[in-house]
């Protein structure tokens, strides 16, 4: 990529996407293209063929997703397969269609099956069942890596597709029910703190294992595949390290200053009992994240006391 060439961010206003954008400009690119979903549903083909027809892009950084933690994907099945499909299938396929040069697709490591061998190899795709409860969002994600292979083999594109692990930072959705774990937990935390609770409950046993990774470093390591990755096979992008969710739960009470006690609901789902990718391959490639844990929740946190505070401000002039 050149500093003026037309830079697509689908999804640029969400977690992933906002970060691709902050890294790119900081970068010295200049020359990028974005559009909210108000102004693009990108669901509606003939709205994006004219998107793309009309804009001259060059790169597409395919961030756009219906995403949500395990309540959403439980009550939204049906929503998370066709929208991700939907949204997935036009660009993809638009993209070959007005000569786009470059794309990068981003996955999730719900793609592995839910025992997969820990840490999790990209060649542990597709040996084994999912976990159930994100199985219509997992199913999407394995069509849109299958589909740029597949025209990779066919039209000679450069479609790659990269697997980020669990991601947090800002502009993350804080939403209960649709959130997820990092973000609910940092939310219900924070309101303990606000209000005095003594106690927050937590769903699960508090033992499973997930990695984190703050979003700037995803969109780096998005940024150095863009320039140096050409294969057809997926790559991991994550920390290779993981926390329990008690571990978890702890770190983020220590970044926001809350002292009271975690109760741990078993009733409730845990999920995956661990998910670890392995980064080898995205190491020896040259790349390393660079924000640990304790540094990302007190950036994380820091910001979402911001969003807080705008949100307030603007409700209140509303009135």
């Amino acid at each position: 990529m050149n500093l003026d060439s037309r830079i697509y961010v689908a999804g640029h206003r969400g977690l992933v996407g906002s970060a691709i954008v902050r890294a790119l400009e900081l970068q010295g690119y200049r020359n990028l293209v974005t559009r909210t979903s108000q102004e693009l549903d990108l669901r509606e083909r003939d709205r994006v063929e004219r998107f793309f027809s009309s804009e001259g892009i060059e790169y597409v950084f395919l961030a756009a997703a219906k995403v949500g933690g395990i309540i959403a994907n439980r009550d939204y099945p049906a929503d998370f397969i066709r929208d991700n499909l939907l949204i997935q299938n036009n660009i993809i396929d638009l993209s070959y269609r007005y000569g786009v040069k470059k794309l990068l697709f981003l996955g999730s490591t719900c793609i592995y099956p839910k025992l997969a061998p820990q840490p999790m190899k990209e060649e542990y795709l597709m040996t084994g069942a999912l976990e159930p409860t994100n199985e219509p969002y997992a199913v999407a994600k394995i069509a849109g890596i299958t589909m740029c292979q597949s025209y990779n083999r066919q039209y000679g594109t450069r479609f790659i597709s990269a697997m980020p692990t669990n991601l947090y930072g800002p502009n993350d959705n804080y939403d209960l029910e649709t959130s997820h774990v990092l973000p609910a937990l940092l939310r219900k935390i924070h309101e303990a703190k606000e209000t005095g609770q003594r106690e927050v409950e937590i769903w699960g046993t508090g033992q499973p294992k997930r990695e984190f990774l703050y979003a700037d470093d995803l969109a780096d390591a998005c940024l150095f595949l863009m320039k140096h990755y050409e294969e057809n096979s997926i790559v991991n992008i994550g920390c290779g390290e993981d926390v329990s969710i008690r571990e978890l739960a702890e770190s983020i009470a220590s970044a926001v200053g809350y002292d009271g006690s975690f109760v741990y609901n078993a009733s409730k789902p845990d999920g995956t009992p661990r998910k670890l990718v392995d980064v080898s391959k995205l190491t020896a490639l040259g790349w390393k994240p660079s924000i640990s844990l304790e540094q990302g929740l007190a950036r994380t946190y820091e910001h979402y006391l911001e969003s807080q505070q705008i949100y307030s401000k603007s409700v209140g002039g509303s009135i």
